[in-house]
């Protein structure tokens, strides 16, 4: 049985793995490998290292930091095809969607490339008689990271790239379910030129998630997971003087508007709801139709695309999406179809029970579409990530634009219309933070920033781009003077006053 172990610093031993975890194969439902779990000694001398590191990395100028970046990305596009093979035999997405996870953390790696264009602060001469004001953004100390199963490539990227551009030293602990591509990440960082124990993996569960909030010397803490894990993580968190960023669930609502192009909304729809066997944070599980004539329309065009979707293993070519990440994963799908269905909605298509010959035992649920879904339903109200599409329908524009705004998630949202009024509209009143206008699944390109709203977003500041950068450091505020050395008091500091 292959074993993962930490990625530590070297002369930092992991030692006996006291516990571990499954690392399932999705396709074949076979365990494939175990991590070990570590616990808060591990992740003590984890932080003592990187310690030892952050300070000279800090003062090393931002320009030789994003050559150290540049040749990170350059390590990962040589090794994409290694890691999107890597990611998908322990995730279960096919290996096409595997890339793309790649690929949109490369990005966030590119503009932390920029960095010193980013990191300049801001400059007033003259704010007063011979004063001048200047602002410098500094690193502060040592970040970490807690990121889900779903994008192990991605959202590591995210938050280490801008983290450790800015000066910080970082520990991330990913998912104990698939833990191995960020482990491959951590080694080719080192490979680019980074200091040993710069960017430190652990492993763990709750026992290594609560040393990180609890250990004293990491000044921030980014997170993306479930709502009330969120919730937990940014509590914790902040109780004990950290900076958090706690990203949460959601349940994305798409506007199909009287006047949308049906066929480009079906194929939007399969991809959005339907890609990645629908576990995303950003995936599409609802289509809200304006009208029953829409909704009608909408539906008689969604099955026989949804009929045809191929399910197939991580590395078939030809399949739109793989198994679920493991068998207690795909046991919680089908009972939240169980639970719609005694709810009151209507069973379209049913996914539940699906198999996939030579590869019975894999984590497989079939596409699944529900109609006649309300609001009042708990199979609604939550999250279900998985490959599930439920019809909401909506007699008008104002219950659209309600559905979205009501909800306990304000992840994303998008809205399909040829009409520029309505959309700009929609866009301004929805009480969401990532809005698509004619685009199913709208995460913010790198130079913006990523973030939701209400129950999927705690805390104040995004990830990534600018928003990313201020999380990652502190502003520090300077007011200088230089007398002329007068001894008659006449350039004396005088405090302002008004009048």
């Amino acid at each position: 049985m292959r074993t993962i172990d930490h990625h530590l610093a070297t002369g930092v031993a992991a030692g006996e793995a006291a516990r571990t975890h499954k690392v399932w194969n999705p396709s074949t439902g076979e365990v494939q490998a175990e991590v070990a779990l570590g616990d808060a000694a591990l992740l003590a001398r984890a932080v003592a290292k990187a310690k030892e590191v952050q300070p000279e990395w800090a003062a090393t100028n931002p320009q030789r930091r994003a050559r150290v970046m540049f040749e990170f990305k350059r390590l990962v596009e040589a090794n994409k095809q290694e890691l999107a093979e890597l990611l998908s035999s322990e995730h279960g997405k096919v290996v096409d969607d595997a890339h793309g996870d790649v690929q949109r953390g490369l990005e966030v790696i590119e503009y932390a490339c920029g960095i010193p264009q980013a990191l300049k602060g801001e400059y007033t001469q003259g704010a007063g008689p011979g004063i001048d004001v200047y602002s410098m953004r500094q690193p502060l100390g040592i970040g970490a990271g807690i990121t889900p199963f779903n994008f192990p490539a991605m959202i590591p990227m995210w938050m280490f790239g801008m983290a450790i551009a800015a000066g910080n030293a970082f520990i991330l602990k990913p998912s104990e379910r698939d833990p191995s591509v960020p482990v491959r990440l951590a080694e080719l960082f080192v490979e680019a030129g980074a200091p040993e124990g710069l960017l430190q993996v652990v492993h763990g569960d709750k026992e290594m998630v609560d040393a990180i909030l609890d250990h004293d010397d990491i000044a921030a803490v980014s997170f993306v997971g479930s709502s009330d894990i969120a919730q937990y993580i940014y509590s914790r968190g902040t109780a004990n003087g950290k900076r958090v960023q706690a990203f949460g669930g959601a349940k994305n609502h798409g506007i199909v508007m009287p006047d949308a192009d049906l066929d480009q909304v079906v194929n939007d729809l399969a991809g959005a709801a339907f890609g990645s066997a629908g576990e995303r944070c950003m995936a599409l599980p609802v289509v809200v139709p304006v009208g029953e004539d829409t909704a009608n329309r909408l539906r008689e065009k969604l099955i026989p695309a949804i009929n045809a979707l191929r399910v197939g293993v991580s590395t078939d070519k030809d399949a739109q999406y793989g198994p679920v990440v493991t068998p207690e994963h795909k046991a919680r799908i089908e009972q939240w179809i169980d639970t719609a269905e005694k709810e009151g909605a209507e069973v379209v298509i049913d996914g539940r029970g699906f198999t996939l010959q030579g590869h019975e035992k894999g984590f497989f649920v079939g596409p699944t579409l529900l109609d006649k879904v309300t609001t009042d339903m708990e199979s609604y109200k939550e999250e279900i990530f998985g490959p599930v599409l439920q019809i909401v329908r909506a007699k008008d524009f104002e219950e659209a634009v309600k559905l979205p705004s009501e909800h306990q998630y304000g992840n994303g949202v998008a809205i399909f219309t040829r009409n520029g009024h309505a959309a700009r509209e929609f866009a301004h009143r929805v009480n969401v933070g990532m809005v698509g206008i004619n685009v199913p699944i709208p995460v913010p390109v790198s130079y913006h920033s990523f973030g939701g709203w209400k129950r999927s977003g705690f805390g104040d500041i995004d990830q990534y781009g600018q928003e990313g950068l201020r999380f990652w450091t502190k502003t520090k505020k300077v007011t200088q003077r230089w007398p002329d050395g007068g001894g008659d008091g006449s350039n004396a500091f005088v405090i302002p006053t008004m009048g």
